[in-house]
């Protein structure tokens, strides 16, 4: 009988973190596929997790030290601190959102500490990796919340209301980035009552947003509409196509009460979709969401965590907007991680046995050494 794998779920200490990389139920499937599952004391406390729900699944519960003693899987939301990481075996997997090129140096110390990195973010999109797609689950929620927090921060209401006092207007949202975040976005203001309109770089987008029941904002006959890149993703435009849609834009905005910007283009600063200039052309008490004001901002002015206003208009943005619904969002990413670790698992040697495809997109580090494609070139 192999041994059986020993897998660490730790506390997340990175500021603003609530999530949690496993749930009672992922413990609960972990242990059944013959998993030893260890967990930090008071892991999923802001989670709605407690230490007695990961007892109750079948995981020991304790201190950091314990739990990281002869583990050979490390699961975190957020990468752990490789300073931290003592008691591990060596080669063990730390498998987390390890922002790679924001990161370079703690994907260094991996190496040198002779961890395997795997880095979920770097999942390809490929039809049997969906149910893995961190990104896509917690871009879903991340685009939910940006709306809600949006209309509460609005001072009006979202939906027509016809009353006796006399009718009430409904909210015209603009969604700017039509990826999962920007869809649900759509999706979410259009349940609230909103009149929807959206715009993305990738003409294959529109039906998506007809769908919806969103109104489509393109631009047309310009060189480098398709906008698609590689896995899904949009790419840089053309600066023909950068001047047209930033004239369609501004005309659009000004009629605008919500914006919601969504738009992150991997391993680069998020592109700029909003000036000052266009803010200045929106109604006082208009508000904008920027989903991206972590990796740089859509939005000229924004600032992560906090409102600031700028002529009249209302602009804000979480550092970590997932982190915002703890409990969802901790238990979609566990599922992902479950189902990661799950569809590698060799039964006959106990353990998790990657293949090409995957293993060789999402690993980082190995042997002591950087080895992802993505980092060396």
């Amino acid at each position: 009988m192999p041994q059986s794998q020993r897998i660490a779920v730790l506390k997340e200490t990175a500021k603003e973190e609530t999530r949690v990389s496993a749930s009672p139920e992922t413990v609960k499937k972990l242990v059944a596929l013959g998993a030893e599952v260890a967990v930090e004391s008071g892991a999923g406390a802001v989670a709605s997790f407690s230490d007695e729900e990961y007892r109750n699944a079948g995981a020991q519960v304790g201190p950091a030290s314990e739990v990281l003693s002869g583990a050979d899987i490390i699961f975190g939301v957020q990468g752990p601190e490789p300073a931290a990481l003592s008691g591990v075996k060596l080669g063990a997997w730390v498998v987390a959102i390890m922002d790679p090129f924001g990161q370079r140096e703690r994907i260094e110390a991996y190496a040198a500490a002779g961890l395997e990195a795997l880095s979920m973010e770097f999942m390809p999109r490929i039809t049997r990796a969906q149910s893995m797609d961190v990104l896509s689950s917690q871009s879903n929620l991340a685009g939910y919340k940006a709306v809600i927090a949006a209309a509460d921060t609005y001072g009006r209401a979202f939906p027509m209301m016809m009353t006796a006092a006399g009718t009430v207007s409904a909210a015209k949202v603009f969604i700017m980035g039509v990826g999962v975040a920007g869809l649900q976005a759509i999706a979410t203001a259009r349940r609230l009552g909103a009149q929807v309109s959206a715009t993305d770089v990738r003409a294959a987008t529109r039906e998506q947003i007809m769908s919806l029941g969103a109104k489509p904002i393109f631009v047309e006959n310009v060189a480098g509409i398709e906008g698609e890149g590689t896995g899904g993703y949009a790419t840089e435009m053309s600066e023909e196509y950068q001047k047209a849609q930033a004239e369609l834009v501004s005309g659009h905005i000004a009629k605008q009460d919500i914006v919601v910007t969504t738009a992150l283009i991997p391993g680069r600063a998020a592109p700029r979709l909003i000036t000052d200039a266009q803010i200045a052309t929106m109604k006082p008490g208009s508000v904008i969401f920027d989903l991206a004001v972590a990796q740089g901002g859509n939005v000229e002015g924004s600032v992560p965590d906090q409102i600031v206003e700028k002529h009249g208009v209302k602009i804000m943005g979480y550092s970590n907007t997932p982190a915002h619904l703890p409990a969802d969002a901790s238990a979609l990413y566990a599922r992902n991680l479950f189902n990661f670790l799950s569809a590698f698992w060799d039964k006959e040697q106990g353990r998790p046995v990657l293949d090409e495809e995957i293993g060789d997109a999402i690993r980082l580090t190995q042997g002591g050494k950087v080895v992802n494609p993505r980092l060396l070139a």
